[in-house]
């Protein structure tokens, strides 16, 4: 089903393009991406920030107005964004994954992240803005991130960062269709695509900071990660009630 076309605002400067067009989405078109080449207080997850040294990186937000998603569903809206943004990565280089829930790595470095916001009404989803930052040609990081990395640093090259919206936007605007035939297919992409989920124990720590081993069995629609533990028994978590350790760091 064709979906309707991109509309892009380009803005000189912007604390954060997910705050501008949450005050904005009900003034404006479905497909609305909002770009800056300067994001000076970009967010993250829980209020984490996201550094973007200026005219080096991707920092936009795109919305959706209506999206046909049910709410106890509306991790497919996550899981389509991040392969998106994999399939659109993988052509310049191997190694990108989904680091649950949709931050996307290669390897053991982050290269993006995203944070997506619904506004609900009623029973449904009004609209949901996606907010999206990828380090493309920033070779330098002076926050303290443990792990970023950028495209530039991976391959060597430098990119067309006008391209490089456009190409992204549309991948994302193609796969947030949400056809009901197409929501399986969908998550197994993901499932196939999410870090280390390759069946070996991996170490994880709980909020308290106790330490554990596991292997990833599944993601469910709403989003929350099963791991299977050194036991044999099953365990279930909703994001930041669990972490990744990497490198010794909790990620």
């Amino acid at each position: 089903m064709p979906t309707a076309p991109l509309n892009f605002i380009h803005l000189e400067e912007a604390k954060s393009t997910n705050t501008y067009l949450l005050t904005q989405a009900q003034d404006l078109p479905d497909r609305t991406v909002v770009y800056t080449w300067r994001q000076t207080a970009g967010r993250g997850q829980k209020g984490n920030s996201w550094e973007s040294e200026p005219g080096m990186n991707l920092a936009f937000s795109l919305l959706l107005k209506r999206p046909p998603v049910e709410i106890k569903k509306q991790f497919c809206i996550s899981e389509a964004v991040s392969i998106a943004i994999c399939d659109c990565l993988s052509q310049f280089a191997d190694g990108f994954k989904v680091k649950w829930p949709n931050d996307i790595y290669h390897h053991d470095r982050k290269i993006c992240g995203i944070l997506i916001e619904n506004s609900l009404e009623g029973t449904k989803i009004a609209h949901s803005v996606i907010g999206v930052g990828i380090n493309i040609n920033q070779t330098l990081f002076v926050s303290d991130a443990p792990n970023p990395v950028s495209l530039k640093q991976i391959t060597g090259d430098g990119y067309d960062l006008d391209q490089l919206l456009h190409d992204v936007c549309q991948r994302m605007s193609d796969l947030c269709q949400f056809e009901p035939e197409q929501l399986a297919a969908l998550h197994s992409r993901y499932m196939q695509c999410l870090y280390r989920n390759d069946g070996h124990r991996y170490p994880w720590q709980l909020p308290d900071g106790t330490r554990f081993e596991a292997v990833i069995d599944h993601v469910a629609p709403d989003g929350m990660l099963t791991l299977r533990h050194a036991d044999g028994s099953l365990r279930s978590y909703a994001f930041k009630e669990v972490k990744h350790i990497i490198n010794n760091i909790t990620l």
